[in-house]
This record gives C-alpha cells, structure tokens and sequence, in this order.
C-alpha cells in the first residue's frame, strides 16, 4: 500500500448518512486492494481516529503512532468490516480506542516493573528496632566479658576504650608507670577477646 500522509490537524466537516454510505464503499474497494479508495478514506476519517487516541494518550506523538498503526490494521483486514454491525467510522474508532488503551496498559505494565525492580535492588534500610535489640544484647555481652577482668585490668580497658582517654592519659588517671598501664590495657583485651570470641582487638 501507499505511504499514509500525516493525520490532519482539523477534523473535516460532519456529514449525514450519505457520506457513512459513501465510507463503507470506499472501505468495501480498499479491501479489494484499491489504494486510491483507502487512501480517500483515510483523508475523511483520520481527524477523527487522531482525535480519540489523542483523548485516550494525552500525548500527542503517541497518539500518531497508535492511528497508523489502526489503519494499517483496517488496510490488512478491510474485508472483516461488515456494515450491516455499524458504520466504517465506528469500527474504525473500536480499533483506534483498543490500540490505545492497550499502549496506555503496556506502559502502566512497564512502568511497574521497573518499580517492582528498583524496589528489589534497592538497599534496605536496617531496622531501627533490630539494630537497637543487637546493640543491647552486644552490651551485655561486653559488660559480662569486662567482669571477668581484673579490677585493674578493667579500670584501665575501661577509660581506654569506654572513656576515649589516651594510654598516657590513662597512666596518669590511674597514677602508673606508661609501661604499667600499656600492659594492663593489652592484657584485659586479650580476655576480653577470648571472652567475646573475636579476633584481634585493636588497641588504643
């Protein structure tokens, strides 16, 4: 078939019963093959076709692609149109409003999807509760361990690593040699790793 011109801007004048007679022949001809009777009946309906999908997409290129893609359609299958079920213009509009309404579920489907998916690989916010549960059994696991130390051991791990004070702070909070307090700090670490069953505990 011929190359379909643009949709018309301005729909054409309306027109009685002798122009839907006039419609269904030229129909009747295009499915005989003859491009010159579609091609004028393209020319009288498109505005129309245009109009509907237009209202249905919102979107005026879309709706361009829709009504080509309707009267290619009726070129293909012309001889279906049986005019004793309706006028050609109505069984033109009924192909136009499906293949819109089926491009305006595609994208709904499609635009789903892609939700469904960003929701999927998006990283999950840790659970406020959780964390605050696994922060709390964690600290009385640290508080158990810490009461198998020595008094000693505990005061100095305790302002080193609670308190944020330095091993030379520390030495002289506890009025000790540095040496004194190094080794008290790296051996109530030593027990509390064993206790807490991890690996190295890195020192201040």
């Amino acid at each position: 078939m011929t190359y379909l011109r643009s949709v018309p801007a301005d729909p054409p004048p309306p027109g009685g019963g002798a122009v839907g007679a006039h419609l269904a022949e030229l129909l009747k001809r295009a499915s005989l093959g003859d491009e010159g009777a579609f091609a004028e009946w393209y020319d009288a309906t498109s505005a129309r076709a245009f109009g509907l999908a237009v209202r249905v997409l919102r979107d005026r290129a879309q709706a361009e692609e829709v009504t080509q893609e309707a009267y290619l359609e009726c070129w293909r299958h012309a001889a279906r149109f049986d005019p004793a079920k309706g006028s050609a213009i109505s069984w033109l509009l009924t192909i136009v409003h499906r293949k819109a309404v089926d491009r305006v579920r595609s994208a709904e489907a499609s635009s789903r999807r892609d939700e469904a998916y960003s929701h999927k690989e998006q990283t999950v916010d840790h659970d406020s509760t959780a964390e605050a549960a696994s922060a709390s059994l964690e600290a009385k696991r640290v508080r158990a361990a810490l009461s198998d130390l020595t008094l000693k051991q505990r005061q100095a791990v305790e302002l080193a690593f609670l308190g944020g004070y330095t091993h030379t702070e520390v030495a002289r909070m506890l009025d000790l040699p540095i040496g004194t307090a190094k080794t008290r700090i790296r051996d109530g670490l030593i027990r509390l790793r064993d206790a807490l069953g991890v690996g190295e505990v890195a020192q201040a």
